[in-house]
């Protein structure tokens, strides 16, 4: 799971998906039309989500992941916009015949931003540094299945697991290889990507310079500077102004027409993988009962909310699973808008009356648009809500850490992230024998086949229960100068590759 202005990133089940040598070349961004492009160039990329800090494993928030996965930090495998997986720090690996152990080669002359060679000692620290007691990534539970680790010699890993992973590889793209030498990672940094860290100026930009000695391809503009702002406003008035030259992810829909019809912008529609959720405490009342839960799913009108919102853009979702992911289906009528159906569910629950409960809703947008919606919405069904707005470290404390809440709002970000559902122990309780069981059959399955169509079963039954309200997928906008080619458009959980980008002068 991934979380939007929180300190939580997650890995999440995936396919076993076809895997390419690569290097960092190949642009998914759109191409320029003519001209020549500045090798020494400047890229100033705008965004709303600046770094908490530089350690993925330390709370540093999405902005890390924005502005340091793939450019700055690597890993043996790397998830390319479109979502496929390619080797990258691994030069070769083999799976035993009983798929409980991985061996991998790593891939020769690749240095670490200190001039440091590339080891196996290394790889085996970075896996340690994320199951490590104190880290923060929520990717430590799936690759809990880690058992052992053993560095036969400098060029290769040898990772034995305690049961079968199918998306073992797909979840190592996560694992950012780190200097194992490396201190203090939450201000600086030792990777071995195509950029250095230049400088980090809190609260205002975070620069980074092209790295002389990386092993691939070199990057395709010498710096890139990523500028932080406070609200969507101040962020297209910096592209309308040439302060920076693209938009990592669109957050006014209003704003868009001005970009749209000007040949000096580009405004990208992509695929997204944001999802807001309505999340209840399914442990708690009286969301422990599926009937309440189905109730106010019901009783929410997501195509008005979403409308409110984005206008034209995103789309309904109807479950966890966006149309990017293998397991997809169209549920958004499983628990439909109805207000009809809201008042009887609610009479059959016990609650002909309607009752109160508290929305624990983060401070920043969409979140307290959307829940004065929602508190709107359920009115009409005799449902009293009470907003408390709180900081996103205030959520993570209250609602990730403690449980202490009846129902919240909040993004998750990742694709594949369906798996949430059957873990009992998640923030908000789901606790479904049998999903639980499709969802740990589908992490042991042979075949991409076999676990498409157990979490085919198991988001049918998520959707079914209201496990959650999932109100609306996001669209993924990049807005950018038309200057700019070879950006990603898609985006996925929160990465945004910046070395192909290319700059006409």
């Amino acid at each position: 799971m991934s979380l939007k202005k929180t300190s939580l990133y997650a890995v999440t089940t995936a396919a076993a998906l076809s895997l390419a040598l690569t290097a960092c070349g190949g642009s998914t961004g759109s191409a320029s039309s003519g001209g020549t492009w500045d090798k020494d160039a400047t890229v100033n990329i705008g965004s709303l989500y600046e770094p908490q800090n530089l350690d993925n494993t330390a709370g540093g928030g999405q902005g890390v992941t924005e502005a340091l996965n793939g450019n700055v930090y690597e890993g043996l495998f790397r998830l390319t916009d479109d979502g496929d997986v390619e080797k990258l720090l691994a030069a070769d690996y083999k799976v035993g015949d009983d798929g409980l152990t991985y061996t991998f080669t790593l891939r020769d002359g690749v240095k670490f931003h200190s001039g440091k060679e590339l080891t196996s000692a290394d790889v085996k620290y970075s896996l340690q540094k994320v199951l490590a007691e104190d880290s923060q990534s929520a990717r430590k539970s799936n690759l809990e299945v880690v058992k052992d680790i053993a560095t036969p010699d400098t060029k290769t890993v040898k990772v034995t697991l305690s049961q079968k992973s199918i998306s073992f590889v797909y979840n190592l793209s996560y694992v950012w290889i780190i200097n194992s030498e490396a201190k203090n990672l939450k201000t600086t940094e030792d990777g071995t990507g195509p950029y250095t860290l230049a400088k980090w100026t809190r609260g205002s930009a975070l620069g980074l310079q092209r790295f002389a000695g990386y092993w691939g391809e070199a990057a395709a503009n010498k710096e890139v500077v990523f500028h932080y702002y406070k609200d969507a406003t101040a962020l297209n008035n910096a592209l309308l102004t040439n302060a920076v030259d693209v938009v990592t992810s669109e957050q006014s829909p209003d704003a868009l027409e001005q970009f749209k019809n000007n040949q000096n912008y580009k405004v990208n529609d992509g695929e997204s993988t944001t999802k807001l959720l309505l999340a209840f405490n399914d442990r708690a009342k009286p969301f422990d009962d599926v009937k309440v839960r189905q109730a106010v799913s019901a009783a929410i009108d997501d195509k008005k909310l979403l409308q409110s919102v984005w206008g034209d853009y995103g789309r309904l979702i109807g479950s966890m699973v966006p149309p990017t992911d293998p397991w997809y289906e169209d549920l958004t009528d499983v628990n439909a808008h109805d207000v009809d159906k809201a008042k009887k569910l609610l009479a059959e629950a016990g609650y002909e009356d309607g009752f109160t409960f508290t929305l624990d809703t983060p401070n920043y947008d969409p979140h307290p648009t959307a829940a004065t919606f929602i508190k709107s919405e359920l009115a009409k069904v005799g449902i009293t809500v009470k907003i408390n707005t709180i900081t996103p470290d205030e959520w993570y404390t209250k609602v990730y850490q403690n449980h202490d809440f009846t129902a919240t709002l909040q993004e998750h970000v990742n694709d594949r992230d369906l798996v949430w559902y059957g873990n009992p122990d998640f923030y908000w309780g789901y606790d479904n024998k049998q999903v639980t069981a499709w969802i740990d059959q589908a992490e042991k399955a042979s075949t991409t086949a076999e676990q498409t169509e157990l979490l085919k079963k198991a988001n049918r039954k998520t959707a079914e229960d209201a496990a959650s309200d999932w109100l609306y997928l996001y669209p993924q906008i990049v807005v950018a100068n038309s200057k700019l080619s070879g950006y990603p458009l898609n985006g996925l959980n929160s990465q945004f590759y910046a070395y192909d980008i290319q700059k006409k002068g």
